[in-house]
């Protein structure tokens, strides 16, 4: 890595953070992904029944990271108001199997009916936050996801959990130029490279948002854009990330060594992504990237796995 300076990538405290847990950005994301869990298992409106009250408990059956209790506690709150949670396992915390995450108490009709849910909704968060936790392990502060989400901000929230980086929040939270973008700008130039160099050299700083970034495809288009950067940056501008697309290992480090040589390292972060995956990770985290960004550490994982038992069974 090029120093020790802060990552732009590292966005998490945008969504939560320990002094005070979530967000307002982050509960409105609590409020749309909750209102479309218990729509989808067939509840429409809050729930309300008579029933005998009862108690159940929350159980860890494997290893993990436990990760969404504030979003079950919104969804609780606004879906089945009836019902309360006491947290044995908050979020952020480890638990090992056999553990008790909660212990819920409220009306049995409505505890049945948003049991799903909450398994659905704890089950995954805590998958995305365990199985970062061990990409982050092997790669300290240089994992990010994309926004290749399944399910948006609540994705990113359990990433930033697991010891992972957030990346953009939203696609207007930094300016990202890839491919696409390029193709679309500047009609009048023939190349992609030309087209990349007038775009560095004519963008609008105070529009960037968050970061700046390009995506380039070969070793030269990368060190056309940190020259170019170079050449224009001014105090209190942050660096270039630079995003190599589908290099190889090799290719980074050859990157990374031009960079250097030529004294142009300090002006850019460098990120790989593309075909990144957890068993090759040794091979991409000590070729002299700053971050590993991949969709891996959140879509398709695996569930930690929990179940709810009512007490007495």
């Amino acid at each position: 890595m090029a120093d020790d300076a802060p990552l732009p990538h590292d966005r998490g405290h945008e969504l939560w953070t320990v002094e005070n847990g979530a967000s307002r950005k982050l509960m409105a994301s609590f409020n749309r992904w909750t209102e479309a869990m218990v729509g989808d298992d067939g509840i429409s409106m809050p729930l309300s029944s008579s029933s005998t009250s009862t108690s159940a408990t929350i159980y860890a059956r494997e290893d993990g990271l436990v990760v969404g209790c504030a979003a079950v506690d919104y969804m609780v709150q606004i879906w089945a108001s009836s019902i309360r949670i006491n947290w044995f396992a908050g979020d952020g915390k480890r638990v090992s199997k056999g553990d008790e995450i909660a212990q819920l108490t409220g009306d049995r009709d409505n505890l049945l009916a948003i049991e799903r849910p909450i398994l659905n909704l704890l089950g995954q968060l805590s998958g995305i936050a365990t199985f970062t936790k061990q990409w982050s392990a092997l790669a300290p502060k240089q994992i990010a996801c994309t926004r290749k989400t399944v399910w948006g901000m609540l994705d990113k929230w359990a990433v930033h959990m697991g010891g992972g980086l957030t990346h953009r929040l939203s696609k207007d939270d930094a300016l990202m130029i890839k491919e696409n973008d390029l193709a679309s700008m500047h009609d009048s130039l023939n190349t992609h490279e030309e087209r990349l160099v007038t775009f560095l050299q004519t963008v609008d700083l105070d529009e960037c948002g968050a970061f700046l970034e390009v995506e380039v495809r070969t070793e030269k288009e990368a060190m056309m854009a940190a020259m170019v950067w170079s050449q224009r940056r001014i105090d209190g501008v942050d660096r270039l990330v630079i995003m190599l697309d589908n290099f190889a290992p090799e290719q980074c480090k050859s990157v990374c060594e031009q960079l250097q040589e030529q004294d142009l390292r300090g002006h850019v972060v460098l990120e790989a992504s593309g075909g990144i995956t957890f068993e090759n990770l040794s091979d991409w985290r000590e070729c002299g990237l700053d971050v590993v960004s991949t969709s891996a550490i959140n879509r398709g994982v695996k569930p930690l796995d929990v179940s709810m038992l009512m007490d007495g069974l």
